[in-house]
């Protein structure tokens, strides 16, 4: 706030910007009347008009209406005194009454000293700002003395390159910044004037005559390279044509390809299983082995082919159909044999299948295959590798939405919406893994175990399989059955097919029993090693070792017949002797059992009786490892000691260190009595023992007959 105090009034206070108004507005009233000021009262006016934004406030409104012009001049002298020449002509860093210290100035000379070294009385007034304070209009109005008011400035980037320019005498260019490629792209069409094709023939000089003629050459080459430039054009249109294509056909190979990228594949349904399969040329004939499998089946076969049969009673179709059985024993086969039989469309999908990376994709396909199905119902869906998406539920956090397909799985089998006329078989060999839920009467109402084919189930394969190549018709496919004891199906279909090469590289035109039991032992044992090269010393070991499981098989009661006994190294044994039981054995006595632990120590008792104790070697290893399992077994889990008598002992850490030590003597006393009766053995029949070692070393291989022969002291005379 401003004060102010004068005679003619009483004290008003006012705010001084409303006083600097009054003054401002009283001025160019008043300054239109003078002549003196008349010029410089206008351009100001004008200025102050156009730059005063402040609302203008006139003396009656104050209160100051009485004041003369004097008085007016008085109080702009009291509010703004004016300097003295010799104020003026201070320094400006001296006492005056204008101090703008804090103020800018345009050069660093002038702030450092306060005035500018090229006029230091100048009296222009420097004013950085187009609008003008009103105090500064009311000093040029007023006609005061000018005050030195410091302005500032600042340095940009175009008036440094100005001066830079100034500098090197280089003109200026112009306001407008023109980029480099702007320059390029605007000044493409002012290139250099092309010249007339008169001009051009007057400027070289051609003679009149040839004027023509030079007119025709340049038209005909013109019309050449044009016809040039549009070939060019073609073929490099066609050229970017075939590129796009051969790009877009290989983005859609590698879209196909799995390990390159991802597969975007339409969850419209399982393409194996949308696509049902007619199984006319597969029935339970071709089934062989596994008849109580197919005798259970053979139900399901009525169902579909006459519903009505068991509907009338009020009975209910089964849903499913659960085969149980180690790999390789026929499960896929007994499925297609069931919809070859009912003569129905067979859906066929693996577990695997369902199984993908993006959440939910499973149990689309569940419900599209199930929606495929019951279109076409009745029908057969078979599931193989069932474990694979119908395993235990658990809670991953891993994987929250892992149990999607397996609960799509058991909505659609059994849920709320029925789907009559549609059997689910599904096959699996690791049934502990399936789920609860999944196995319960509803869902697969029939479980049907299919096991490993018994010596006739063998025997009826074998023959399956020998129909399909050339045999010899002397083959005995019972010797094979017997010799091949836990053989599943697939496991006999390779045998033949084995034997079927062999004799094929020997350059034979049918299979015999040779390439038969050739193809056996290499299952069995591994392929001849016939590289390997064995001194002589080492072989009347591995005879003698062999002759002495032989002599103990073949006289000891309860024993399995011999089948086969060599020297010829397979696999990482350097002999062996197959034994042929008559028949599948479902349960062996206690005497059988200690004639195979007889049989094992026949190899180390025949070293030691032959050889000395000095020179047994470590060919018996794997021996003592199958009889001190068998007694074992007999000691802890068959109940066949009569000192521990019939309890069983599961995991021999849980018992007591007094029922470990008894355990451990029972079985190193059955052990010892095997060893014993076998080396009493041996030491009576030492003289067929020696005959057996030599025929090995002499023929390498013998039959069961001919062992028989040289036991009995017969000459082998068809070798």
């Amino acid at each position: 706030m401003f004060s102010l105090s004068m005679t003619v009034q009483p004290q008003v206070t006012v705010p001084f910007s409303h006083l600097i108004n009054v003054l401002h507005s009283l001025k160019c009233s008043v300054g239109s009347s003078s002549s003196a000021t008349s010029k410089s009262g206008k351009s100001h006016a004008s200025d102050s008009h156009l730059h005063c934004t402040e609302p203008l406030w006139n003396l009656r409104e104050l209160g100051l209406s009485d004041l003369a012009t004097q008085q007016l001049d008085d109080v702009v002298n009291s509010l703004i005194p004016r300097l003295s020449p010799q104020e003026v002509s201070l320094p400006l860093d001296s006492h005056t009454a204008w101090k703008t210290s804090y103020l800018s100035s345009p050069s660093f000379f002038y702030n450092k000293h306060g005035f500018s070294c090229g006029s230091m009385l100048q009296s222009v007034p420097v004013f950085s700002r187009q609008r003008q304070s009103p105090l500064q209009s009311v000093c040029i109005e007023l006609q005061h003395w000018p005050v030195f008011v410091q302005s500032r400035s600042f340095k940009t980037l175009r008036s440094k390159t100005r001066r830079v320019q100034s500098a090197f005498d280089r003109p200026l260019e112009s306001e407008g910044f023109t980029p480099s490629f702007m320059k390029g792209f605007l000044t493409r069409d002012k290139g250099i004037e092309v010249e007339s094709l008169s001009s051009l023939v007057k400027s070289k000089n051609i003679p009149e005559g040839q004027h023509d003629a030079f007119k025709r050459g340049f038209a005909e080459g013109f019309l050449k390279a044009q016809a040039l430039t549009q070939r060019t054009q073609d073929s490099l249109k066609r050229t970017r044509l075939i590129l796009l294509v051969l790009l877009l056909v290989g983005l859609y190979g590698i879209s196909k390809t799995p390990f390159i990228s991802v597969r975007f594949r339409t969850t419209s349904g399982l393409d194996s299983a949308v696509d049902p399969v007619q199984m006319k040329n597969v029935t339970f004939e071709h089934v062989k082995g596994v008849e109580e499998a197919k005798n259970e089946l053979q139900e399901v076969v009525e169902f579909l082919k006459n519903p009505q049969k068991f509907t009338a009673l009020g009975g209910k179709l089964p849903k499913g159909v659960l085969l149980v059985g180690p790999p390789g024993t026929g499960k896929t086969l007994l499925a297609r044999a069931v919809a070859g039989e009912a003569d129905v469309p067979f859906y066929y999908a693996s577990g695997s299948e369902f199984d993908e990376m993006f959440v939910g994709v499973g149990a689309s396909r569940i419900r599209n295959l199930f929606r495929e199905a019951k279109s076409n119902a009745p029908c057969v869906i078979f599931i193989d590798e069932l474990d694979s998406v119908g395993g235990k539920r658990i809670e991953s956090p891993m994987h929250p939405y892992s149990r999607q397909t397996i609960n799509q799985l058991l909505a659609e089998m059994d849920g709320f919406k029925t789907n009559e006329g549609v059997i689910i078989i599904g096959a699996t060999n690791f049934p502990e893994a399936l789920d609860n839920a999944l196995i319960r009467p509803g869902r697969f109402d029939m479980q049907v175990t299919v096991p490993k084919p018994d010596v006739k189930g063998r025997t009826e394969i074998l023959k399956w399989y020998l129909r399909k190549i050339k045999v010899d018709p002397a083959i005995e496919a019972s010797i094979i059955a017997r010799g091949t004891v836990g053989f599943s199906g697939a496991d006999l279909e390779n045998l033949v097919n084995q034997a079927a090469l062999k004799a094929a590289v020997d350059g034979k035109d049918m299979v015999t029993m040779k390439e038969l039991e050739f193809a056996k032992d290499k299952i069995l044992m591994g392929p001849e090693r016939r590289s390997a090269e064995i001194d002589k010393k080492n072989k009347i070991i591995t005879a003698y070792h062999e002759s002495g499981h032989a002599i103990v098989a073949y006289y000891t009661k309860d024993a399995m017949p011999i089948n086969k006994a060599t020297i010829m190294p397979r696999g990482p044994s350097l002999g062996h002797v197959s034994m042929l039981p008559e028949n599948d054995r479902w349960t062996e006595t206690r005497s059988q059992l200690l004639a195979q632990m007889d049989v094992s120590m026949g190899g180390r008792v025949a070293e030691e009786v032959m050889f000395g104790h000095e020179n047994i070697t470590t060919g018996a290893s794997s021996d003592f490892d199958s009889a001190t399992k068998i007694a074992r077994m007999m000691v802890t889990r068959f109940g066949m000691c009569e000192k521990l008598g019939v309890m069983t002992y599961a995991d021999m850490t849980e018992q007591s260190p007094e029922t470990q030590a008894a355990v451990e003597h029972e079985v190193r006393l059955l052990l010892k009595e095997s060893y014993e009766r076998a080396k009493a053995l041996l030491k009576s029949h030492a003289k067929e023992h020696k005959s057996l070692a030599d025929a090995l070393l002499m023929y390498e291989t013998l039959d069961a007959k001919e062992i028989q022969m040289v036991l009995e002291g017969k000459a082998l005379d068809s070798r």
